[in-house]
C-alpha cells in the first residue's frame, strides 16, 4: 500500500501562458465557487476540485510566503506575480468576490423562502460531487475505507449540531474568517455551516448584503490568515497521503448530506440578534412528513440538475487541463 502518491507538477502549468478564455473560465469557476460558499452543506472547495484546478489552487495559495517578498523586493512585481500565479488567482478570486456579493441576496431569499428547492439542488450536487470524488481514490484498501468512515461519520455529527449565535465583534468576526475559510477550501466541508455552528453565518450574509464595509474587511483579514497557514498543510498531505485524503473527504461529503436534505422539520427555534425568529434546530424527515409544501417534481428536477451540473463542470476542467 503506498499512501503516498505525489501531486502533479504544477510548475509546468503555473507557467505556461494564459490566454483570455483561460481567465474567463477561471473566473466562471469562481463564480461557481462562491455560490457555493454561500450556502451551508456546499463547499467552494469542492466546485475547484471537481473542475481540476484544485491543487494548483493549493500550491498558488502556499506561494504566497517570504519568498515571493524577497523576489518582489529582488526582481520586481512581474516575477513575484509570477511565482505566486498571481493571474490564476486574481481571476479566480475575482469571481468568487462577484458571485458572493451578487448572489448573496439571492440565495439568502431561497433559504428564508424556497429553502426546500436550493437544498434539493445542492443534494444533487454533493452526491455527483462525492461519486467524482471516490473515483478519484487510487487504491481503496482497510485504511481508505476506515477513512471514509471517519469522515462520514465527523461530517454527519457536525450536521446535527445545534448552531449557536455569537457576537459580532471584530475579534470574533476574525475568527470566524480564519476557521471558515479553512472549511471552504476542503472539498466536502461546508465553511459557511461552520460559520453557522458558529452564529456568524446571519452576521455575515448580512454584512455582504448590507455592504458593512468594516466588518467585511476584518472578516477577510482573518480569512487570509487562515488560507494561507492552512493551505500548506493540506498541501502536504495531499502530496504525501493523497489517498488517505481523498477517501477521508469523499466521506465528509457522503456525511453532510443530511444538512441538505431538502425537507427539514424545524424542531425549535430562536430570536436572534435582531429580533427576529429563526429555525435552530431541524430534523431531516421524509416528503410525506414534511410540515409544508413539498415541491416534489421540482425539488427532483432540481436535484438532477444539480448532478449533471457536476459532470459538466469535470467536463470542463478535462477540456481545460487538456487544452
Amino acid at each position: 500500500m503506498d499512501n503516498k502518491e505525489p501531486i502533479s507538477d504544477p510548475t509546468p502549468e503555473k507557467d505556461a501562458p494564459v490566454n483570455f478564455i483561460e481567465y474567463v473560465f477561471f473566473f466562471l469557476r469562481g463564480l461557481a465557487m462562491g455560490a457555493a460558499d454561500v450556502v451551508p452543506g456546499v463547499s467552494g472547495g469542492t466546485i475547484a476540485f471537481i473542475t481540476g484546478i484544485y491543487e494548483r489552487l493549493l500550491n498558488a495559495i502556499k506561494s504566497v510566503n517570504p519568498t515571493a517578498l524577497r523576489i518582489l523586493f529582488k526582481e520586481g512585481i512581474p516575477a513575484a506575480w509570477k511565482h505566486v500565479d498571481g493571474s490564476f488567482l486574481a481571476s479566480l478570486f475575482a469571481g468568487i468576490v462577484v458571485s458572493l456579493v451578487s448572489l448573496s441576496k439571492i440565495l439568502k431569499w431561497c433559504l428564508d423562502i424556497y429553502p426546500q428547492l436550493l437544498y434539493a439542488f445542492f443534494f444533487g450536487l454533493i452526491i455527483a460531487s462525492s461519486i467524482y470524488i471516490i473515483r478519484q481514490v487510487k487504491d481503496w484498501n482497510a485504511t481508505t475505507i476506515v477513512g471514509l468512515l471517519i469522515g462520514a461519520a465527523i461530517a454527519y455529527t457536525i450536521t446535527i449540531l445545534a448552531p449557536t449565535e455569537a457576537p459580532n465583534n471584530y475579534w470574533m468576526v476574525f475568527l470566524a474568517g480564519s476557521i471558515a475559510i479553512s472549511a471552504m477550501i476542503l472539498p466536502g466541508i461546508s465553511g459557511s455551516f461552520i460559520l453557522l455552528l458558529m452564529g456568524m453565518y446571519r452576521h455575515v450574509l448580512n454584512a455582504a448584503t448590507g455592504l458593512d464595509i468594516g466588518f467585511l474587511l476584518v472578516f477577510i483579514a482573518g480569512c487570509l490568515v487562515g488560507l494561507l497557514s492552512f493551505s500548506h498543510l493540506l498541501s502536504w498531505v495531499f502530496k504525501n497521503y493523497k489517498n488517505i485524503a481523498l477517501a477521508v473527504l469523499s466521506g465528509f461529503m457522503v456525511g453532510s448530506l443530511n444538512k441538505v436534505w431538502p425537507w427539514q422539520n424545524v424542531l425549535k427555534t430562536r430570536v436572534d440578534s435582531h429580533g427576529n425568529t429563526v429555525p435552530w434546530i431541524k430534523e431531516s424527515v421524509l416528503p410525506s412528513s414534511y410540515n409544508g409544501d413539498t415541491y416534489m417534481l421540482y425539488c427532483v428536477l432540481l436535484l438532477i440538475i444539480g448532478f449533471s451540473i457536476v459532470f459538466v463542470l469535470e467536463r470542463l476542467g478535462k477540456n481545460s487541463t487538456e487544452g
